[in-house]
């Protein structure tokens, strides 16, 4: 697991104040600017659930949302809150906050330099991406339940087949709609490009979630994925959270090898199966 010197003024449990009257008029114009590309670009590329927390919350322009104001929407609908924190925490801290339906958030904005990549999460990644699917009741409930795995998850040395479910469905997720696919993971719906990447560009693989398989599969955190899991539904991934017993899944998967990120296996379902041009041309100019 890895370890964090906690900074001052963070408390025992990584939190810190938002200080939203710190924020310029400069760093608010910033989340203007990205709120508003990115609610014209998802226009029919976002799952429907997403569009709807965005209205119920009211997280509209102009400016950063304020967290208070914000988790007392939150948490009427589903008990959710949102609460700051310095930026990274520790795993066990970040799961015990989501076991508890605390999401947290970086309290920082990117530059206007940094608004088409950012590496840390900022606080445009945390709320726009990930806070509107909270207010979806099966979603909220997933986000407990992956909190209250990863309490287990620590305790059987398997942090890093948990860390995958995560990335591959909160943040790097697409959804079935009728007979298209949508998106809905954070890090997709936060970033410009990566929203038209995901559903349109023909490098990447887009396979049929299957638990397992995504707890074997390796992702990379310096580009766009080559490979995206759709999942059918909410519920379908909720019921396959709670109904499973992952400690047996855990000790099949220290036994089996990891996945490559661009591999295919002759039991997936294939949505599409990717040319991983972007890829090959990355690695020529390495």
């Amino acid at each position: 697991m890895e370890t964090f010197d906690r900074p001052l003024p963070a408390g025992a449990d990584w939190t810190i104040p938002q200080d939203w009257d710190r924020y310029t008029a400069a760093e608010h114009a910033v989340w203007d600017t990205l709120f508003e590309r990115q609610a014209k670009l998802l226009e029919g590329r976002v799952a429907t659930e997403f569009v709807d927390g965005l209205d119920v919350l009211r997280m509209e322009r102009p400016g950063i949302p304020h967290f208070g104001k914000l988790s007392e929407r939150l948490m009427k609908l589903t008990g959710w809150e949102v609460i700051a924190v310095p930026g990274l925490i520790p795993d066990d801290v970040f799961f015990d906050h989501l076991a508890n339906r605390r999401f947290v958030s970086g309290n920082f904005i990117r530059s206007p330099q940094q608004q088409d990549y950012l590496q840390e999460p900022d606080v445009f990644h945390d709320v726009f991406g990930h806070v509107p699917l909270l207010t979806h009741p099966v979603f909220a409930d997933y986000m407990q339940a992956y909190g209250l795995g990863g309490r287990r998850a620590v305790a059987l040395g398997a942090i890093k087949n948990l860390a995958r479910l995560y990335w591959y469905t909160v943040e790097f997720g697409l959804i079935r709609h009728d007979r298209d696919l949508r998106i809905y993971g954070a890090g997709i719906v936060s970033s410009r490009s990566e929203s038209v990447f995901a559903l349109d560009d023909q490098s990447p693989n887009r396979i049929g979630f299957n638990l397992e398989r995504v707890m074997r599969t390796k992702y990379r955190i310096d580009d766009y994925q080559q490979n995206y899991f759709v999942i059918d539904s909410f519920d379908d991934l909720l019921r396959q959270t709670l109904d499973t017993d992952f400690a047996p899944i855990y000790q099949r998967l220290a036994r089996q090898p990891d996945i490559e990120i661009d591999t295919i296996l002759s039991g997936d379902l294939v949505y599409s199966q990717g040319t991983h041009n972007r890829a090959r041309a990355r690695l020529a100019q390495e």
